[in-house]
């Protein structure tokens, strides 16, 4: 280790101007044995620094290298894990705890006894050693006797000794010799010489020392006897101490009696102003004056400053009944006393108020319905609102009311039952109340709806029957003047037919002169005034219900249900609370919906008789009803989507969606029960041309609507329909070809599409397109074989030889098809024969088409385009199987053009 330590100090430290004082061989804890020293080093430079240093070899092991220092300053721990075993393992906490296991227990001791020692010497902070012998701290000697001799020595002895004899000298010092050393001219050339002058001085020194101290014994004698005098003053004033100590030991017993007595003094009055709090405590908080017990027992509750000073009084006694008694007071009889007081007070002035706002929710009542009034038409109220359909206001009622709400929480507050008989009251007049103004409401409304459909009978004359006009108005799908449903109609002539398509508003359902767009215009407007009144009346009254009732304040509050009440019979006629009533709710708006479904319970029975009516008048007015009922809802939810008015508008629709769905699953129907004439052409289909007027009004009723979705898919499903049904109506058809059904009726479909522009109809729309077309072109080539029919099967023969394998140059020696066949056969079809045979395709054609559509035009000129491209045809076969025969067709191009441009002239 020595050998280690003289390495070390010239390798690393000396090149560094440190010392190395200390060193132990050590390895890390819990791992792999890589030996490493920790060495301590002070510094030669002043001021001193102590550092501890990781010293390790290489990794070819040829020399040592400085791995990481620490200054010993940071060192706040030395642990030595166990101070009564010898154990190698020590920890030293710098910023982190570096844990170590030495090579031997000695040379962990003599590593910490000089980490001590250098801490002792140079540091203001101690380390704190911990598990450390403290004779290991106390005897270092012997912790260096453990050590090697050379090395205990050379670590603890030499170095640590220099360090306690070196005394530097201080700047006076150093001036005063340098001072002697200028004196004496041989001070540096002969030190023995200087040294013995020095010593003769100094004994010169001690001598005059001497006899200065023998010249100054009388003085000395002076002083002494001094002294002795200041001891006897001494005595004397101990003296008096003593007496004025015995003088002032009775004062003391008398002013520890004073003590005491002002001690009691203190507690009597620190008890006496503690007992003031309380009085004062219970003056301030549990008196009511005189002017608000007045307001309690008689105050005026019909009078804007009665109602004011009863808020204010029962305001106090809420505080004074709701104060925080401290402890003991309720064993005092004058709070007793008082809080009966109060308690008499509270239910004095509650019973007060509450038959006081009974009475005026029953004249209120009375006075709003006219129940009361001796003489009264109660239909009168019904007469009032005929002329204008509007709803009776009731703010006027509750203005005066809300004048109460801060009574009602008071009441709320302090008496639960009496304010819960108040919301039944209130519950059950203005349910009987709205439930008259509601019914009366919608008869008024049912009566204009029902005006509209009686002027809409009324067209159809004096000499129709009341059951034939009733029938016009029903969903079943009657038609004027008919009691036969849709699936018993048949298609009439071209002109009959086309009346009734003109006639007809929708597919069978009821006609234009039944009800036109005014009449629907009308009953939109009827169905819109209605909601449009319903919606303030109600948000108006669930604002008022919750204002009055304080339900924002309280969200758990019991709902105010009516009591059953008795019929004739004694027995109940509704349904008695339940037990589920009796619990608390969620929140606050479960308790309003509760009122507001009690108070307004005819107004969703109201609103689907109502739809059903107009659903009767008219099924398309569940399109009205979807668009406007969507609306409303989703108003309603933007302002509360938990409200009894979101919720109510939400259920009706429903309804009004069920309708709208049954209208078009009928229209599906009726189209799938329509059967045609035998006798007479087709033409344009009602349920086609009905479709298109549907969409007409459709797309004027959803403009912007929320609920286009609902109309998109209805659109998909109709028009699926409409194929379907044309296809069929076409393969049945006897009269008129499949192929001009088709292709009339996808034409008129593929117009309808292209005009309104429904956007979800665009792969329908492009359908239509393609069925017409191919149709079409079927209906042309199958008309066009007729005129040239012989022509036609020569050159299909010649056609067939070919694509048998005979060469077209060799067809002209087959016997069936040689040269004069072919010219037998083209001699058939002079140009006159042509014209003539091209005449009675046109009127052929005509008789298969209708003048609605117009497409015979359409037809003849893609007619004219086919028999040319025919004509081309057979002259490229003439020339390619008969070639340098000169055979040539009787009539040209051109002739064939006039041939068409004059017979459609013609006609």
């Amino acid at each position: 280790m020595t050998a280690i330590k003289h390495a070390l100090q010239r390798d690393i430290f000396t090149p560094n101007d440190e010392r190395l004082l200390g060193i132990v061989n050590v390895c890390k804890a819990g791992k792999k044995k890589k030996n490493c020293f920790l060495c301590a080093t002070v510094t030669m430079e002043r001021p001193v620094q102590v550092k501890v240093v990781k010293v390790k070899k290489s990794d070819k092991g040829d020399f040592y290298k400085r791995q990481q220092t620490w200054e010993l300053r940071d060192l706040t721990e030395v642990d030595a894990k166990d101070a009564s075993k010898e154990n190698p393992e020590f920890d030293l906490h710098f910023e982190k705890v570096y844990r170590w296991v030495a090579s031997s227990a000695a040379e962990k001791n003599s590593f910490i006894s000089c980490i001590w020692k250098l801490n002792q010497r140079y540091l203001r902070k101690k380390v704190e050693f911990v598990n450390v012998s403290s004779q290991l701290l106390e005897e270092l000697p012997k912790a260096e006797e453990s050590v090697p001799s050379g090395e205990s020595q050379s670590v603890a002895g030499g170095d640590e000794d220099a360090l306690d004899d070196y005394q530097e000298l201080s700047t006076r010092e150093e001036q005063d010799i340098e001072g002697m050393m200028e004196m004496c001219e041989y001070a540096v050339s002969n030190a023995e010489g200087f040294a013995e002058q020095l010593s003769r001085e100094l004994q010169v020194l001690d001598g005059a020392n001497i006899q200065s101290i023998m010249a100054s014994e009388k003085q000395v004698n002076i002083l002494m006897q001094l002294l002795d005098e200041a001891l006897g003053e001494v005595d004397t004033i101990e003296g008096k101490l003593s007496s004025y100590e015995e003088m002032l030991q009775s004062v003391k017993e008398q002013m520890d009696q004073i003590s005491q007595s002002n001690r009691h003094i203190q507690i009597s009055n620190s008890n006496n102003v503690k007992l003031l709090d309380e009085i004062q405590f219970l003056v301030n908080y549990m008196d009511l004056s005189k002017g608000h017990v007045r307001a309690l027992q008689e105050g005026d509750l019909t009078s804007p400053k009665g109602i004011e000073a009863c808020i204010n009084a029962s305001e106090a006694l809420s505080q004074c009944m709701n104060v925080a008694l401290r402890p003991g007071h309720e064993k005092l009889m004058a709070v007793t006393q008082q809080q009966l007081l109060f308690a008499e007070l509270r239910d004095t002035f509650a019973r007060r108020l509450t038959n006081h706002l009974n009475n005026v929710f029953v004249h209120q009542f009375y006075r709003s319905s006219c129940l009361s009034l001796p003489g009264h038409d109660q239909s009168s109220t019904l007469s009032q609102h005929t002329a204008e359909l509007s709803l009776p206001k009731h703010s006027p009622l509750h203005r005066d009311l809300l004048r109460y709400s801060k009574l009602m929480e008071w009441l709320k507050n302090t008496h639960r039952e009496k304010y819960e008989g108040l919301s039944r009251t209130y519950v059950d007049y203005m349910s009987r109340l709205y439930e008259r103004e509601i019914k009366d409401f919608f008869e008024v409304a049912k009566i204009k709806m029902a005006g509209t459909a009686k002027e809409a009978k009324g067209k159809f004359g004096k000499s129709q029957s009341p059951p034939e006009r009733a029938g016009l108005h029903g969903s079943s799908g009657k038609l004027t003047g008919s009691t036969s449903s849709l699936n018993k109609l048949t298609v009439q002539g071209s002109n009959s037919r086309r009346s009734q398509s003109s006639s007809l508003l929708d597919m069978g359902n009821m006609s234009a002169s039944d009800l036109d767009v005014a009449d629907r215009t009308k009953f939109d407007k009827i169905f819109e005034q209605v909601l449009s009144e319903l919606e303030p009346l109600c948000l108006a009254e669930q604002d008022f219900i919750s204002k009055f009732f304080k339900l924002q304040q309280h969200p758990a509050v019991l709902p105010p249900l009516p009591e059953p009440e008795e019929s004739d019979g004694g027995t109940p006629s509704r349904i008695p609370r339940q037990a589920e009533h009796r619990q608390s709710l969620s929140s606050e708006k479960d308790v309003v919906r509760l009122m507001m479904n009690k108070i307004f319970q005819s107004i969703e029975t109201e609103l689907n008789s109502l739809i059903a009516l107009g659903d009767k008048v008219d099924s398309f007015n569940s399109l009205y009803m979807l668009v406007k009922m969507s609306h409303h809802v989703w108003t309603a939810e933007n302002v509360d989507p938990a409200s009894y008015l979101s919720t109510t508008l939400g259920n009706v629709l429903v309804t009004v969606k069920r309708n709208f769905d049954k209208c078009i699953s009928a229209q599906i129907r009726q189209m799938e029960e329509v059967k045609i004439s035998k006798k007479s052409k087709v033409g344009i289909l009602l349920f086609v041309t009905g479709f298109e007027e549907f969409a007409e009004l459709a797309e004027t009723i959803f403009r912007n609507a929320e609920r286009r979705g609902d109309l998109d898919k209805a659109y998909v499903k109709l028009i699926r329909a409409v194929f379907v049904n044309v296809e069929k109506v076409a393969n049945e058809s006897q009269k008129t070809p499949r192929d001009v059904v088709m292709m009339e009726n996808f034409h008129h479909i593929f117009s309808t599409l292209s005009r309104l522009k429904i956007s979800c109809l665009d792969a329908e729309r492009r359908e239509a397109k393609h069925k017409y077309t191919d149709h079409l072109q079927s209906y042309v080539i199958n008309s066009l074989g007729q005129p040239l029919e012989k022509l036609n099967h020569f050159f299909e023969g010649v056609e067939a030889r070919v694509a048998q394998g005979v060469r077209e140059e060799e067809v002209s020696y087959q016997l069936a098809f040689n040269k004069q066949e072919l010219r037998k056969v083209i001699k058939e079809y002079p140009g006159k024969e042509v014209k003539k045979g091209l005449d009675n395709l046109y009127k052929k054609v005509d008789k298969h088409l209708c003048e609605e559509e117009s497409l015979l035009q359409v037809v003849w000129h893609s007619m004219q385009d086919e028999f040319i491209r025919q004509y081309k045809h057979f002259e490229d076969l003439i020339g390619r199987c008969y070639p340098g025969s000169g055979i040539t067709m009787e009539f040209t191009i051109q002739d064939m053009l006039e041939y068409f441009s004059s017979i459609a002239q013609s006609h």
